[in-house]
């Protein structure tokens, strides 16, 4: 993909790598726009069954590279702006492009996960991490806030206190104590590998159930119980007519 980002594909899985590690992976403009150009990408390819989230080099990612990012105002200004049509502007599709792929994305942890790098993370379905990894919502720091979409996936997984604790303090906390509140899903000593398995597990289920279930807990997920249920139905008419359809003699 260039931009330093990475993209290959080996056979159900796309492995998409954060490829700048002589400065911990650190995020640039041109990173975000090539992680957004890397998830529609992925989104073309009707092979794949599961995406890994991984950084080249001693680290995930350190977060935003505030001086490169700064070195262009214009550039800024011009990222900071929505689209209409999508509702995140490049910063924020830069994670949550993740969400909207209908195919399961795993990150695979170690290192530093600070800051946008965290929120990168944070977009992934699910987060693997070597015990020795590191996690900081570092914004605060900068006298700014978490604007990568950790706004939506923070107190979602962690609850509102402990993540308003961890953005207005920017302390930066071991993997276990991650771990403990929800913040990763599993330790492990290769992220990679165990993403692996779990990728060629999920494999082995039907991508159309896959592809709702990641659906309809994204839509109901906050929603009233009326909402929830309502979404659950609507999810799962489809897969019950597509297996109906699967059992029906043939004519």
């Amino acid at each position: 993909m260039g931009t330093n980002i990475a993209v290959r594909f080996d056979d159900h899985r796309a492995y998409v790598t954060l490829d700048r590690p002589d400065k911990h992976n650190g995020l640039t403009i041109d990173m975000l726009n090539g992680l957004v150009a890397s998830a529609k990408l992925v989104a073309r390819r009707s092979d794949v069954r599961a995406v890994i989230l991984s950084g080249n080099g001693p680290s995930f990612s350190s977060g935003l590279d505030v001086a490169a990012a700064t070195s262009d105002p214009l550039a800024i200004v011009r990222n900071f702006v929505p689209l209409p049509w999508r509702g995140t502007n490049a910063f924020q599709e830069a994670c949550w492009a993740w969400r909207r792929l209908p195919v399961p994305v795993i990150a695979a942890v170690h290192g530093r996960c600070y800051g946008g790098g965290l929120q990168l993370a944070l977009a992934a379905d699910v987060r693997f991490a070597t015990p020795d990894a590191e996690f900081s919502v570092m914004e605060v720091k900068h006298g700014l806030v978490p604007d990568m979409t950790g706004a939506a996936t923070l107190s979602r997984l962690i609850g509102m206190d402990k993540a308003l604790l961890l953005a207005m303090t920017a302390d930066t906390v071991d993997a276990a104590y991650a771990a403990r509140i929800g913040l990763v899903t599993e330790l492990a000593p290769d992220p990679v590998a165990e993403a692996e398995k779990l990728a060629d597990r999920l494999a082995t289920r039907s991508p159309h159930a896959v592809a709702a279930a990641k659906r309809l807990f994204e839509k109901s997920w906050a929603a009233s119980t009326r909402r929830t249920l309502a979404v659950e139905r609507a999810t799962q008419f489809p897969l019950i007519i597509r297996k109906a359809i699967g059992r029906s003699p043939a004519r």
